[in-house]
């Protein structure tokens, strides 16, 4: 397991308040997960929070600024951004950012599920695959209650 720096364990700890997150080492940063969905990310000693487009005024709104990076040639703006300066190590300020940041990604994780079930779905069969029969139906079984004759 990759160690950790002190502030992303100050940051977590920070977090405590939102529930169990962790900490996951991730390309030279470290994403943060609740419920087993990233929300937040920290790069270059910065904390990022995921934002969509229900919150992302909220965050453009109170200062916050996007994770942007040099890709290709080109810069790339990531869907997270910073949350208030004055949240930054107030835990109690951060909370609601956070409970943000939790459900842009719960949002977006059900935007890609019904995706994901729909493309199975429209998967074409193999040209050498054997059709497929159905089984056929078997008739009911008719019950048979016998009387007794005495």
């Amino acid at each position: 397991m990759a160690r950790t720096d002190s502030f992303v364990e100050y940051t977590v700890e920070l977090l405590e308040k939102l529930g169990p997150v962790r900490a996951r080492s991730m390309f030279g940063g470290w994403g943060l997960y609740f419920g087993g969905r990233m929300f937040g990310l920290i790069a270059d000693g910065q904390l990022f929070l995921k934002v969509d487009d229900v919150t992302k005024p909220e965050f453009q709104a109170a200062g916050g600024r996007p994770f942007i990076y040099e890709g290709g040639g080109k810069t790339v703006e990531m869907g997270y951004w910073t949350p208030p300066a004055d949240a930054a190590d107030d835990a109690y300020a951060l909370l609601p950012w956070a409970r943000r940041a939790v459900d842009a990604a719960q949002r977006a994780a059900a935007k890609k599920a019904p995706k994901k079930k729909a493309q199975a779905k429209q998967a074409p069969a193999s040209k050498n695959a054997a059709p497929v029969k159905k089984a056929a139906k078997k008739p009911a079984r008719k019950s048979t209650s016998r009387t007794r004759q005495t």
